[in-house]
């Protein structure tokens, strides 16, 4: 196989939550009496919220009133917790299991939380699979800053030229191609996001298994 890693973002890769998101934030600023109409879902899918509260207040943003927000925000996630257990998508397990069968090494780079995501791995008792596992909050950037790939490659001793990325927004791909790396993406149906910047746009998965699998095949008959 060409790759010696491959690093997965989470949300809209390995777990269904864009439209989960979606709802939370406009049942919270809703709340909040604060209009959310100038933005699309696509300026959130593959960030960071503490990045986007300048686009969301406008003309009324100040730091202290943005911090206070966010606090609010963060209680109102635990009040109303992501219901993982529904929302894996069915071919992960699949390819996890495939990349440790042909020891390629596995790591999780995502915008969300470390709780969230350790909570989605431990509910689906993923962590196993996942040599390195990194939230964009360790981070003062996060996507489309490169960094959190960078990070990771790092991490987990392999170049730019050896690592696949698995994305599907558009702050996720320009991260990954930003840091070197290629980006394979899952193609978006539903959000109308960029994905023009990847190097390859696939429905699933299970596709990229498959030519993952193809490309073995090419490398053992060569």
């Amino acid at each position: 196989m060409k790759f010696k890693a491959v690093i997965f973002d989470m949300d809209g890769v390995l777990v269904d939550t864009e439209r989960y998101y979606l709802q939370r934030r406009e049942e919270f600023f809703g709340g909040h009496g604060i209009s959310i109409s100038h933005l699309t879902p696509s300026d959130f899918i593959g960030g960071n919220m503490k990045d986007i509260w300048p686009r969301i207040l406008q003309g009324a943003f100040d730091e202290d009133k943005a911090s206070e927000l966010q606090e609010d925000y963060e209680q109102f996630k635990e009040d109303h917790p992501m219901p993982y257990a529904e929302l894996l998508f069915s071919d992960v397990p699949d390819i996890l299991e495939f990349l440790r069968q042909k020891e390629v090494k596995i790591a999780l780079a995502s915008s969300s939380s470390m709780f969230d995501i350790k909570q989605m791995l431990d509910i689906h008792q993923l962590n196993s699979y996942f040599e390195v596992v990194v939230s964009g909050n360790d981070f003062k950037q996060t996507k489309p800053n490169p960094e959190i790939y960078q990070s990771t490659m790092k991490k987990l001793g392999v170049t730019p030229s050896e690592t696949l990325i698995i994305e599907d927004s558009e702050k996720g791909i320009q991260a990954g191609e930003a840091a070197g790396a290629t980006v394979w993406a899952i193609e978006d149906k539903r959000f109308g996001m960029n994905q023009e910047k990847a190097d390859l746009k696939v429905d699933s998965l299970t596709a990229i298994q498959k030519l993952l699998t193809e490309s073995s095949l090419k490398m053992i008959k060569a």
